[in-house]
Order: C-alpha cells, then sequence, then structure tokens
C-alpha cells in the first residue's frame, strides 16, 4: 500500500517556557517490505533540528526551541510504500544482537500475573511461533482496549493484572512473556492504517517484534491479535516504550502545558482520487 502519514504533536503554555529540548523519533527506515518515498518534520517556530541516530538504529532529531514560545507545534509528513511480509522484518539498516533485548526493564519486569501468563503459554503450544501467535490472540481476547486505564508509566504486570490498558500495555505485556520464555522481544512505535474508515486517531501505534530462530525479528500485533502486515508503519524500537517513543525532552518553565495529538493514516492512492473527485 501506499500509505500517507501527517502526524502532528502540538503544545500550549500558560506561561512561555525560557528553552525547550526534544528528542524526535517520528522518522522511519526504510527496509524489506517497506520504502520511505517522502518525509519531512517541520516545526512552527524559531528552533534548530539536529538528525541523528541512536543505540537502537532508530533516526532521531534534537529539537532545541532557545527563545520564549507560547505554543510548540511538531508536524511530520511523510508517503511510505508498504508490503505484506507476514510479520518478518528483514533488511533493517542497523540491527543489534538479539540478546540485547531480553533485558528487562521496569516497565516489562514479569510479576506474578505474567509469570502465571507465561506458564500458560509454555503449555499452549510445542513451536516458539505457535506460542507467540497464541499469546498475542490470548491478549487480544482478555485484555480490554481502554485510553483511560493506563499511562505511560504503568508497568507490564499492572495492566495485565487491571484487565486492561492501550497498544503500549499490550506491546509490554507481550514482550514481558516473551522475554521470561527465554525469547527476545523488543518494542516498536509506528502507525497504523485502519481499515475500518476511521482515518483520524489520537494517537501513533504501538506493537513487538520476537525473534524466532528460524525466521528472524517477527512483528505482533497484539492488540489486534495478528502479525503486522502493509497497514503498518515501523518507525522506532527499543527495550521499552521509554526507547521508541515519538517525543520526549524537557523544559525551563511555562508553567501549565497542554497537549493535542492528532494523526492521520490513509491510503495515498485513494486519497488522490478523493482531491480529484471533489
Amino acid at each position: 500500500m501506499r500509505l500517507s502519514v501527517h502526524y502532528t504533536t502540538a503544545y500550549h503554555y500558560s506561561e512561555p517556557p525560557r528553552r525547550i529540548i526534544q528528542l524526535l523519533r517520528v522518522m522511519p527506515t526504510s527496509f524489506a517490505g517497506q520504502t520511505v518515498l517522502d518525509w519531512r518534520v517541520n516545526v512552527d517556530c524559531d528552533a534548530r533540528l539536529r538528525m541523528g541516530r541512536d543505540g537502537y538504529g532508530n533516526v532521531t532529531h534534537m529539537l532545541y526551541v532557545d527563545r520564549p514560545a507560547e505554543s510548540l507545534a511538531v508536524s511530520v509528513e511523510g508517503l511510505v510504500l508498504t508490503e505484506d511480509k507476514a510479520g518478518l522484518i528483514q533488511g533493517l539498516p542497523h540491527e543489534l544482537p538479539p540478546p540485547v533485548f531480553m533485558r528487562p526493564t521496569p516497565l516489562t519486569q514479569p510479576g506474578p500475573a505474567v509469570e502465571r501468563l507465561a506458564g500458560e503459554t509454555l503449555l499452549s503450544a510445542d513451536v516458539t511461533l505457535e506460542r507467540l501467535h497464541a499469546l498475542a490472540a490470548e491478549l487480544h481476547q482478555t485484555i480490554r482496549f481502554d485510553t483511560e486505564a493506563t499511562g505511560i508509566d504503568t508497568s507490564a504486570e499492572q495492566a495485565f493484572s487491571a484487565g486492561h490498558g492501550v497498544c503500549q500495555d499490550f506491546a509490554h505485556i507481550f514482550i514481558a512473556v516473551s522475554r521470561r520464555l527465554g525469547i527476545p522481544a523488543r518494542y516498536v512505535s509506528g502507525h497504523l492504517f485502519r481499515r475500518d474508515g476511521q482515518l483520524v486517531q489520537e494517537a501513533g501505534h504501538a506493537w513487538a517484534e520476537a525473534w524466532i530462530d528460524d525466521l528472524g525479528w517477527t512483528a505482533f500485533d497484539p492488540l489486534n491479535g495478528i502479525c503486522t502486515d502493509d497497514a503498518y508503519v515501523r518507525v522506532a524500537c527499543g527495550l521499552d516504550y521509554r526507547d521508541a517513543a515519538p517525543v520526549s525532552g524537557a523544559r525551563s518553565g511555562g508553567g501549565e502545558e497542554e497537549l493535542k495529538v492528532k494523526v492521520r493514516v490513509s491510503e495515498a492512492a485513494r486519497q488522490a482520487q478523493a482531491q480529484s473527485q471533489a
């Protein structure tokens, strides 16, 4: 598919902050099944952007605003060509050894509830791939999607015990169980084209990738209970959400902060056709 992505993160401050520094992970890379045709990062005020790459291979932009500003909007526009590879992730330009992604983090540390789920997953099948499919299906069926239930600091154990969460929580639980079973797993942030027609979304998407010896990295979306396909745009990865968050940073002053995020993912061919008929 030819997917068009428009992603805006807008901040409004009750008092202009003296300085703003942000780390952006908003630019995808090309690999087998994903070709970035065009991608731009724009800022609506006087700012400096410095492009780089972090230790996980993610493209980064350091954003510096050195003058007081009442508001800040970072917008991303891009066009990506995707193919359905049944979840297989191959040809990434930068890779780390799979054992790196066995490292536990506070957000993916298993507790009693996740330990029980790991035991059930171990008994669900004899083959790693089948176990991971069973795990994704189990989370899809038993965890309720709820945008009000959790926050960015909610751990896998907390979300699973509560029985609800957002895509970030589904990914953390999947990762925690996988690592408990000795399977390297990593967190992925990106975008999802909604085939149900909901083009405008309140946030990006998140899923997980697990290392399978006979296949390599394979992507699972436990929120939807499937492997990723051509509806997904992969942007960044890491041990957990904190390593792959689209935006993180700090500011000096600024009082209260109001944040609005708007994401639009559409099929570019259909978008062009709709515009021509208007």
